[in-house]
């Protein structure tokens, strides 16, 4: 499968979970990814994991100068930038009553101002060339919200809502911008919850089971190929049928 032969790919938050899935997916589809990862030790040892067309920049997504630097050494190592997909993420999750101001803001300084930033700087390349791809990690909790995660769902709702702005805005330079809203998916993180929590988000889901980060990268993988290439402003619930 060559979807994305010879395509310079950024994936935020790269190091782990659905970010690693996806460089690796992106990786065996052909492309060149860089890894963009707050993590100095997950983003180095994913890099040497997934081989020579893989490398590691160490970025605070919520950081200007952090995230400047990271497009300037990508455009001067590769010359142009194809698809940038923005997975980085944090929670912080906390009811109301009990969520300070420092845990709402550091999870929108990450979650939203890290996409805004990434894109922002990223697109400059992109319009240059006439051409990209822009994929933003949504959650299903845009739609529903979810208890304990104002901070998150603003966040998350937020961003698709910048995701249908940049397809109008960058639509004329060839730049399509799609957003990705996965449900319940299994991952080091995810693992870590209690058994009886498992099992009751799993009964919620009409096809009985949790996704894998490997499907959501399947996902984006389509996604930043030109097999999609009439496919902007969208966003694409991959959940096994939760907003059913």
């Amino acid at each position: 499968m060559n979807l994305l032969k010879d395509k310079i790919c950024i994936v935020t938050g790269g190091g782990h979970g659905i970010g690693r899935a996806t460089a690796d997916t992106f990786i065996d589809a052909g492309a060149t990814v860089i890894i963009a990862d707050f993590d100095d030790k997950t983003g180095t040892a994913t890099a040497d994991d997934l081989g020579e067309q893989c490398s590691f920049v160490n970025t605070d997504v919520s950081n200007t100068d952090s995230v400047q630097e990271l497009v300037q050494t990508v455009k001067e190592q590769h010359g142009r930038i194809d698809v940038l997909v923005n997975n980085a993420g944090i929670l912080q999750d906390q009811t109301l009553e009990k969520m300070d101001e420092d845990q709402f803001d550091r999870v929108l300084q990450v979650n939203l101002r890290g996409v805004f930033l990434c894109t922002k700087y990223a697109a400059e390349v992109m319009r240059e060339q006439g051409s990209g791809v822009i994929l933003n990690a949504s959650s299903v909790v845009a739609r529903f919200g979810n208890f304990g995660q104002t901070n998150y769902v603003a966040a998350k709702a937020g961003l698709e809502g910048m995701t249908k702005v940049w397809a109008r805005e960058l639509g004329k330079h060839g730049i399509r911008v799609n957003a990705v809203a996965p449900g319940f998916i299994q991952t080091d993180m995810t693992a870590q919850m209690p058994e009886k929590i498992i099992k009751m988000m799993e009964d919620k889901v009409p096809l009985k089971r949790w996704g894998q980060p490997e499907e959501v990268a399947n996902l984006y993988c389509f996604l930043a190929s030109d097999d999609a290439a009439y496919i902007s402003g969208a966003v694409l619930h991959i959940d096994g049928g939760v907003v059913v």
